[in-house]
């Protein structure tokens, strides 16, 4: 142990006992503290972070990993990272301030933003943190004159026109450009030392992985060429965190083992690194969120007709639309249920925003078995969708197992873009 975590960081459970059974435990007794009034919070089952990495360590045994601190930075997530050895890849000062607190060298730190502020590059020149990345002929200057030791990275662009998530339109430089950007790096005395890309999260074209290598190679003997010490490739990051994604982790791996071996074979001296955030995260987190006001809508009102609608009155606040079926079927006039949700897109589900995701709800209280609710009153089963501007949170749950009452706790698994609020960390 490296002596990142403490014992305060985390909380040890039995074997066998689940996240779902701790989130029963802490919203029990949350809704016994606070008469009902629950806040939202988050669980995070460290050991899934621990078991994603054994698997990276596994499928992709020549690479590096560091972890991307803007997709989730808790400091229990850090700490349990920082203690399995991975490096830290940041896109500001306040990351680095972050990493280095808890005591991650700066040798483990990259500064992988290719626009920088000049203020931040002398923060990471006086702190020691000396790889960064850039991709045009301003950053270069702005390096050369405010951190004249960095080893500097060159990004390049991709073609990650499948992928949920593109960066290339913003970041990465062009193959054409790259010659030009080199030899001026070498006019301004900066040091090149390699070569990174990024195909984007959710990228499905498996190619574009073989496409990037290939490309990074022919940028290597550019710098090779021009007397650039080129010996870092980075891969960047965007792989798959849940199981079911469209293209899985393992086949990504793959691929990737073969490019390598084909344009980077292990012995050619070169060190391999990628970047991930939800890779490691996005399973390891779960969200307790409170319904928190019901009402009846009949489907042939104005406006209805029969879809399912959303409106997001005001930040933090999601209404979600449920679909009577059983109504239909009984001839009656069809009725909506909307299901208040206490947060929205502008706060805890803003990775729907930012990163496409749709998170998976699942409900944490029923009366599964009784045919009744709370009140005695026969329930009504009915297929629910919770939705939101950009947001879909589907599952088949009926009227008995929502129990149509305020303060239900619906538990759904998400990714978050800015780190979340404090709650729990379990490892299990």
């Amino acid at each position: 142990m490296a002596g990142y975590l403490s014992e305060t960081d985390f909380v040890m459970v039995e074997e066998g006992f689940s996240t779902r059974d701790l989130l029963e435990e802490l919203t029990l007794g949350a809704s016994q503290a606070t008469a009902g009034d629950v806040a939202a919070f988050f669980v995070a089952d460290l050991g899934a972070v621990v078991r994603k990495h054994f698997c990276f360590l596994k499928c992709l045994p020549r690479v590096r990993p560091f972890y991307t601190v803007k997709c989730n930075s808790s400091p229990g997530v850090l700490k349990v990272l920082a203690e399995l050895g991975l490096g830290f890849s940041c896109a500001n000062k306040a990351e680095m301030e972050l990493v280095q607190r808890i005591g991650v060298p700066a040798s483990k730190i990259i500064y992988a933003n290719p626009c920088k502020q000049t203020a931040q590059i002398k923060y990471a020149a006086k702190h020691g943190v000396r790889l960064l990345s850039f991709d045009n002929e301003a950053e270069l200057a702005k390096v050369a004159k405010s951190h004249p030791s960095a080893k500097m990275v060159l990004c390049i662009a991709t073609d990650d026109s499948h992928s949920l998530s593109p960066l290339s339109f913003k970041f990465g430089a062009t193959l054409k450009s790259c010659r030009h950007l080199l030899e001026n790096a070498k006019r301004s005395h900066v040091e090149v030392v390699g070569v990174s890309f990024h195909v984007g999260s959710g990228c499905p074209d498996l190619h574009a992985y073989t496409q990037s290598i290939a490309d990074a190679r022919l940028v290597f003997e550019m710098g090779a060429e021009l007397g650039h010490g080129m010996h870092i490739l980075d891969l960047g990051g965007g792989f798959p965190g849940l199981e079911g994604a469209k293209v899985r982790f393992e086949e990504i791996a793959s691929v990737i083992n073969s490019a390598l071996d084909l344009y980077f074979p292990e012995g050619c001296g070169v060190d391999i690194l990628a970047r991930l955030g939800r890779y490691y995260v996005t399973s390891a987190f779960t969200l307790a969120v409170s319904i928190i006001a019901k009402k009846e809508v009949l489907l042939d009102q104005p406006g209805r007709e029969g879809r399912c609608q959303v409106t997001e009155h005001r930040p933090g606040e999601v209404e979600s639309l449920a679909q009577s079926h059983t109504a239909e079927e009984n001839g009656s006039t069809p009725k909506t249920i909307v299901y208040h949700l206490s947060e929205g897109v502008y706060g805890i589900f803003n990775s729907v925003l930012f990163d496409n995701t749709c998170p998976t709800p699942i409900l944490q209280k029923s009366d599964k078995g009784t045919g009744m609710d709370k009140e005695g009153n026969e329930n009504q089963t009915h297929r629910c969708c919770f939705a939101s501007p950009g947001l879909c949170l589907c599952g088949p749950f009926s009227g008995r197992e929502l129990q149509c009452l305020t303060g239900t706790q619906i538990i759904t698994s998400t990714q978050q873009k800015e780190p979340p609020p404090p709650g729990a960390h379990a490892v299990t």
